[in-house]
């Protein structure tokens, strides 16, 4: 049995149709009902899947999926039992279909099934919390906080003193925040960590001083923040996290930093202080970036690469350092012919 969460609704192949603007195969039932997704290669009856890579394309003669979302050039190559939803995007129209069955995921829910305010939280009396906020078991809410209306706190939450937190909100269990102002509809997963000081020491043979850290971090409408991400408050100005950015797990972001709109940063990046980033940039997994750098908007930087230098607006960068991925490439190329030949007069090429 496949362990699944039970979707909010059943839809019909023609709902799905209609939902996701896929075309129907001639002769394909408009009426089968579809419960849940899966992949071609463990989905059942009443299951949805979708192929639009060639690499998946030899499980589509095996599969016993329920309807399958299916770009044009594998449609001859489907069998006749298999109720075909043929769509140019087949990968978008079925995140479509989960969203639709599946809305009740799109924000999480109170782990304990609480509504109100749960007797274990501890709530300042100063504290400003609007209609509909469910706090869970445990969460501290400090001094002259205020949460808006049909905002979750989870378990263990930790909200300091005049933290500020929108409505429609979602934060995770055991998360703490602190000297922020956050907007509204953002997630926040368990264990997140914001408005912490951030790393500011003057080193000396003496002794390292520490800096104070004396600005908030603001967090605007529609972020995601994964599980274990930590935020530093500002030092000098507020470290910003601009509208629907998505952040994934173990991200660190220092003090001072300013993230623009709508950027993706994949997990365990680390963006040092005073880094700028524009809209719409992408970091992939484990990128570095060296402090007081500008990614320019809509700039793209690859897994694992060092920022070391300012990447220009739409460049799309790698490597360490990181440099134009055309240049990078080359020089990959290079040093394999170098080794190549080497090896070759040294007699050890295999």
């Amino acid at each position: 049995m496949r362990d699944f969460v039970i979707a909010d609704c059943e839809l019909t192949t023609g709902e799905i149709a209609a939902l996701t603007g896929a075309k129907l195969r001639h002769g394909d039932p408009p009426d089968r009902r579809i419960r849940n997704i899966a992949p071609l290669d463990t989905a059942g009856a009443s299951d949805v899947s979708f192929l639009e890579n060639s690499k998946y394309a030899g499980e589509l003669a095996t599969t016993r999926t329920g309807a399958c979302l299916i770009a044009p050039r594998f449609i001859e190559s489907a069998p006749r039992y298999l109720v075909v939803l043929e769509t140019p995007q087949p990968y978008p129209a079925f995140v479509a279909v989960t969203r639709k069955l599946f809305g009740n995921l799109l924000r999480p829910s109170s782990l304990f099934g609480t509504s109100g305010r749960a007797a274990s939280a501890q709530i300042d009396p100063t504290a400003r919390l609007e209609a509909d906020v469910t706090v869970d078991p445990l969460a501290l809410i400090g001094p002259r906080a205020e949460i808006g209306s049909g905002t979750l706190i989870g378990p263990g939450v930790v909200i300091g003193a005049d933290v500020r937190i929108g409505r429609q909100c979602a934060i995770g269990a055991h998360a703490s925040i602190v000297h922020a102002l956050i907007g509204d509809r953002a997630i926040i997963h368990p264990g997140v960590r914001i408005g912490q000081d951030g790393f500011g020491f003057l080193p000396s043979r003496q002794g390292h001083q520490k800096i104070p850290q004396t600005r908030r971090v603001i967090i605007q409408d529609d972020v995601e923040i994964g599980a274990n991400t930590t935020i530093d408050r500002g030092a000098t100005r507020d470290t910003v996290i601009g509208e629907g950015t998505k952040i994934d797990n173990l991200v660190q972001i220092g003090h001072n930093v300013s993230i623009g709109r709508h950027c993706v940063i994949v997990s365990q990046v680390g963006i040092s202080g005073s880094v700028t980033v524009g809209d719409y940039a992408m970091l992939g997994g484990q990128v570095g970036v060296a402090d007081h750098m500008t990614i320019g908007e809509g700039a793209m930087v690859g897994a694992r690469a060092g920022v070391m230098s300012n990447v220009p607006a739409g460049g799309r960068w790698a490597g360490y350092p990181a440099e134009p991925v055309i240049e990078w490439k080359r020089g990959v190329a290079t040093v394999r012919r170098l080794v190549r030949r080497g090896r070759k007069a040294e007699g050890t090429e295999e």
